[in-house]
């Protein structure tokens, strides 16, 4: 007698190739839309940061970090003290990614928070004071002089600096919020870890798998 030979027929294969399809697809496009909520999530830091400071100045007359009177405008607000005899010039002097907490761009996240217009913690110690972005990066503010900038050529009055982008989003981010061009316009990139006054990347040459800071001047 002639055993019988089981196996999946043309119909079983093709449905099972289908739901396969499906699967693939739904999950491309689950991270997709991940992706693009986290490119979402970093503009909004751009988009957000500047109004601290308007809202400060509104409320102060002077500029968050900068204020020479912070400690009496703002119940238990620290007075920067460095760089010395900066306070109250109008600039808010420091590197965006200083480490020194008595730097008015280190001083900058107190104020506003304690003013009520961010939110975090105000203690200059805690480990969570400097801000992160939705990557994890580091993010910071600094007046937009020539020897504070991140990325040089930009002009404006102040540099937003976020880091730990990969590059993927980094270009996603400049086209959504300025030119597309990250080594031209208000919004540009460098590599992570690159040195003050480094010029921006050319964006062919932007690889999705690294790490870039990205900066803005508004």
């Amino acid at each position: 007698m002639k055993s019988q030979q089981s196996g999946f027929t043309l119909v079983e294969i093709a449905i099972v190739l289908v739901i396969i399809g499906l699967l693939l697809g739904g999950i491309l496009k689950g991270q997709e839309l991940i992706n693009s909520a986290k490119v979402k999530n970093l503009a909004n830091d751009f988009r957000t940061i500047p109004t601290y400071i308007y809202g400060f100045q509104d409320k102060f007359k002077a500029l968050p970090g900068d204020d020479a009177a912070a400690s009496t405008h703002i119940n238990t607000a620290t007075n920067a003290t460095t760089p010395a005899a900066s306070q109250g010039n109008g600039v808010i002097n420091g590197n965006w990614n200083t480490a020194t907490n008595t730097d008015e761009s280190y001083l900058f996240w107190q104020h506003v928070r304690l003013a009520n217009l961010a939110a975090g913690p105000t203690l200059v110690t805690d480990p969570d004071y400097i801000p992160k972005n939705g990557v994890g990066g580091k993010i910071g503010l600094s007046s937009a002089t020539t020897a504070q900038l991140q990325i040089s050529g930009m002009s404006g009055t102040y540099q937003i600096c976020s880091e730990g982008i990969l590059g993927k989003f980094v270009k996603q981010l400049d086209t959504q919020m300025d030119d597309g061009n990250t080594a031209g316009g208000s919004m540009r990139a460098v590599a992570g870890g690159s040195a003050l006054g480094t010029a921006g990347v050319v964006t062919t040459t932007v690889d999705d798998a690294t790490s870039y800071t990205v900066c803005y001047v508004f």
